[in-house]
């Protein structure tokens, strides 16, 4: 599926919105509406369910129709991430990833901090019946849960949406000037770290580490959240991929060194 959006808006110093396999037309409309109340206008969308433009979404947007008007369609996770430094996944599930996880509150100000740092951050959200699955959530940098009543955990799409992005400009006036990464390289966008971790894992394969089949995706699971946690930026990712080629470039010149020699 090719990215597209009706109209560019301009982004600001705002978290991008990404929301994975969307079902309802008016729950992408409410999320744009919830956005837009608080100064986010960047809204990505993986493969909506009843595909795009949908005049239930521009309708229910209201005035905030422009932000939903501007939604890039992407075909798959990956693609909407591509550009970003550092992404939040929202989840009202337990997770057994080694990952940080934040409260509304606290990821606001996470978030705050890069953008001061000149980092492109986002929030991920999930399908409404079902959320995030694990290979979305592999891809983010850290896990928001709302707190909730544990008899009725689930929120609606645009509640979400609301709840997070109000969190975003409640935390404008808090951000410590002493910003996390001041000075430093941001980290590799999605980008950049989805072709390292490719390239890593068909190595890996190659060299039988990941021979036993049914413990690979666990295996690949906690070594893309190994990688994740070190924040690489993009000097250390193509550092990473030029050892990975190298060792790649070895094998054969190895293989070839312990063949018997004939006489």
């Amino acid at each position: 599926m090719t990215d597209k959006g009706a109209k560019t808006l301009t982004r600001g110093n705002a978290p991008a919105v990404i929301l994975v396999r969307p079902q309802m037309g008016e729950n992408i409309g409410a999320a744009a509406r919830a956005m837009y109340n608080f100064g986010l206008t960047e809204l990505a969308l993986v493969a909506p369910r009843d595909g795009w433009p949908n005049e239930k979404a521009i309708a229910m947007a209201a005035g905030a129709a422009k932000v939903a008007e501007a939604a890039t369609v992407h075909g798959d996770t990956k693609s909407a991430l591509g550009s970003l430094n550092y992404v939040i996944a929202c989840t009202a599930r337990d997770r057994d990833m080694a990952k940080p996880a934040f409260t509304p509150k606290r990821a606001a100000q996470e978030l705050r901090a890069r953008v001061a740092a000149g980092q492109k951050v986002g929030l991920m959200f999930g399908a409404e019946a079902a959320g995030l699955e694990n290979e979305d959530i592999n891809l983010a940098d850290a896990i928001l849960t709302i707190p909730a009543n544990p008899a009725f955990s689930s929120l609606n799409l645009g509640q979400a949406v609301l709840l997070c992005s109000y969190e975003w400009m409640k935390a404008a006036d808090q951000t410590s000037p002493e910003t996390r990464g001041r000075g430093e390289a941001a980290p590799a966008s999605r980008a950049a770290l989805t072709l390292l971790f490719e390239h890593l894992e068909e190595a890996l394969i190659h060299s039988n580490f990941l021979m036993i089949e049914e413990k690979r995706p666990a295996m690949i699971q906690n070594i893309r959240a190994m990688l994740m946690r070190a924040e690489l930026t993009d000097q250390e990712v193509r550092t990473w991929r030029g050892m990975i080629k190298s060792l790649e470039r070895a094998e054969p010149r190895r293989k070839q060194s312990a063949e018997p020699r004939r006489k």
